[in-house]
C-alpha cells in the first residue's frame, strides 16, 4: 500500500467546504480523472475513473462521516483498492484547512512507476487546488449532506 497526503486552505467557512465535499457527484468538476460518481445510498458511492488512459469502476463505502469534521471511506468492490480520509479544520470563521489522506494499492507497472515518481502526490495537490478554486468561485456549496455515519 502507498499513501498520499495533501492539504490546502480554502477561503470559505468550514460548513461550506464540508457541505461541498459531501456532494460526490460534483467531484468530476474539480477532480482530474474522475469521470462520474453516483451516490447510491447515504454511505455507498459508485465511481468511474480514467487516469492515464486506464478506466476503472469501483464502489466506495463511507465508513465515518462527522459534519464539518471528516469523511472517511474504503473501496468495497471493483477494480481499485483504496481508503481515505478528508478532514476539515476551521482556521477562522471564513477560512478552512482541508486535508486529504489516501492509502491505495497501485496495480501494474505503469501505476507503480507513477507512484514512485510522485504522480499521485501531484494529482492530489492539483485536485485540492481545483477544489479551492471551485468552492471559492461559487462562494457556496452546491448542496450538502449533514448526516452522521
Amino acid at each position: 500500500m502507498s499513501q498520499v497526503k495533501g492539504s490546502i486552505e480554502v477561503d470559505v467557512p468550514v460548513r461550506t467546504a464540508y457541505d461541498q465535499w459531501t456532494q460526490f457527484e460534483s467531484f468530476p468538476e474539480f477532480m482530474d480523472g474522475v469521470e462520474r460518481i453516483e451516490q447510491r445510498t447515504d454511505t455507498l458511492t459508485h465511481w468511474v475513473t480514467k487516469i492515464g488512459g486506464v478506466e476503472r469502476e469501483f464502489d466506495a463505502e463511507i465508513t465515518e462521516q462527522v459534519p464539518d469534521t471528516k469523511v472517511a471511506w474504503v473501496t468495497v468492490e471493483g477494480e481499485s483498492e483504496q481508503s481515505g480520509l478528508v478532514t476539515f479544520q476551521p482556521i477562522d470563521p471564513s477560512h478552512t484547512k482541508v486535508t486529504l489522506r489516501m492509502d491505495f494499492d497501485p496495480e501494474g507497472m505503469a501505476e507503480n512507476i507513477g507512484d514512485k515518481f510522485g504522480f499521485v502526490d501531484r494529482q492530489v495537490q492539483s485536485d485540492l487546488k481545483r477544489f479551492k478554486h471551485f468552492i471559492e468561485e461559487r462562494g457556496s456549496a452546491t448542496g450538502g449532506w449533514r448526516g452522521q455515519v
